[in-house]
């Protein structure tokens, strides 16, 4: 998971004023990852949605991460498209596997070794990365293209201040599709960045606070 940062994110925040729930993003290779999460009262991560779309095609992968006591519990993947295949790993108090199962069209197979390891791997770095982008104050936020308006998921019209490049990639999409698409962007400090564009409506499934267990 080789990540390109859209923003240069420094500096580091402390629990206190560590957010209970965030949303973020950002972009790698292949494609964009859009990340929740929500953590218990003592600022232990609970849970976190990761959701990858790539650049090509249309098999977007949603990866829940569940935690329970800062430690983790869970890891289930599963695709939008085929949502009837998918992985699950359980762990128990001491991180040791207590169930996995990958789940294929006709069959179930158990992973191996090295499977297990590259799935812990990538929940560390997702957790991490999701340290660093609250850190860096890199905020997700989704909404809605209609006739020139954005509004955020709240209803909320909002204006958004994009480079020449994706002002370009909005424009194109927004004249095929009867002003009525998706977008989901980054803001930060140092600005802002178009992340989607799709004729899908985020808002409908976007997770909320309160409500990712």
């Amino acid at each position: 998971m080789a990540a390109v940062m859209a923003f240069s994110l420094v500096g580091c925040s402390s629990h206190k004023d560590s957010p209970l729930f965030s949303a973020s993003g950002y972009v790698a290779d292949q494609g964009i990852y859009r990340l929740w999460r929500e953590d218990d009262d003592q600022h232990r991560p609970q849970t976190i949605i990761n959701v990858y779309s790539p650049y090509y095609g249309k098999d977007t992968v949603i990866t829940r991460y569940e935690y329970t006591d800062g430690n983790l519990h869970l890891i289930k993947e599963s695709h939008a498209a085929t949502k009837e295949l998918g992985v699950t790993l359980r762990f128990d108090q001491e991180g040791n596997v207590s169930f996995m199962q990958r789940q294929l069209e006709d069959s179930r197979e158990k992973l191996s070794a090295d499977d297990i390891e590259r799935y812990k791997y990538q929940a560390d770095k997702v957790l991490n990365l999701s340290k660093t982008l609250r850190a860096g104050n890199v905020q997700l936020v989704q909404g809605r293209w209609r006739q020139g308006v954005i509004t955020t998921c709240a209803g909320e019209p909002v204006t958004v201040s994009l480079n020449v490049k994706s002002q370009v990639w909005l424009a194109k999409r927004a004249a095929s599709a009867d002003d009525k698409l998706g977008l989901a962007w980054l803001t930060a400090p140092e600005g802002n960045e178009l992340l989607l564009v799709a004729n899908e409506d985020f808002c409908t499934w976007e997770p909320q606070a309160g409500k990712l267990n």
